[in-house]
């Protein structure tokens, strides 16, 4: 079928053939506040006995601060909303207001998910389909966990998983350094004088297992 064909028959069923049906537009998403904004997506990660776990983690836009939510073999659309609820109750610090959310359209993200999000006074925003550079922060996130981590390690079960990220989690806030912010990590900004380093030695800590290297400077 022409697309002119689909064209006229949504013209004459009175539909626009791009529909604004929920949430804001994705150019004004854009030029909202990265403050505001949080992602949040499911990634699979392989145990040992074959099993896959889903875990979900969030992560926000400008401070670049992630979450792990949790994981389980099974996201039954009760659990994650709670895992959603548990959130809000984490972000209830005045100075992280949460504007928008987005994720995609896994059938786990309910409306019952998004109505705990839109009570908090966020909206909604859901990249198109197949489309995982529209939401890149979350993307790269799993991209760099996946590499740093999950490849490099025999997860033995779901219990040892959780452990991993969540050392991961803390390496990531705390040590490792973004671009975006300047090199400084989420939650550890820059010295405000790094002059002098010869002044200095460098100290290696293995991490996870010895998976993760964190390199600080010892007077």
């Amino acid at each position: 079928m022409a697309p002119s064909t689909v064209w006229e028959i949504l013209k004459n069923a009175g539909i626009d053939p791009v529909p604004r049906r929920e949430g804001p537009g994705w150019a004004e998403f854009l030029r909202s506040p990265a403050q505001g904004i949080l992602a949040l997506d499911f990634f699979t990660a392989g145990l040992l006995n074959g099993a896959k776990v889903h875990a979900l983690a969030v992560i926000e836009h400008g401070t670049r601060r992630v979450r792990i939510l949790g994981a389980t073999e099974h996201p039954v659309q009760a659990r994650v909303v709670q895992q959603a609820r548990n959130l809000l109750m984490d972000l209830a610090d005045p100075r992280t207001r949460v504007k928008f959310m987005s994720h995609d359209r896994d059938a786990s993200f309910t409306t019952t998910f998004d109505a705990v999000f839109r009570a908090a006074g966020a909206r909604i925003v859901r990249p198109a389909i197949q489309a995982p550079r529209m939401n890149p922060v979350m993307e790269r996130w799993i991209g760099s966990c996946r590499r740093e981590l999950l490849d490099p390690t025999l997860v033995w079960n779901q219990r040892h998983l959780m452990t991993v990220l969540r050392e991961y989690e803390d390496f990531y806030n705390t040590h490792r350094p973004h671009r975006a912010l300047k090199q400084a990590a989420p939650l550890g900004p820059l010295p405000d004088d790094i002059t002098g380093l010869d002044q200095f030695r460098v100290q290696r800590r293995d991490r996870a297992g010895g998976v993760i290297h964190e390199y600080r400077l010892v007077a």
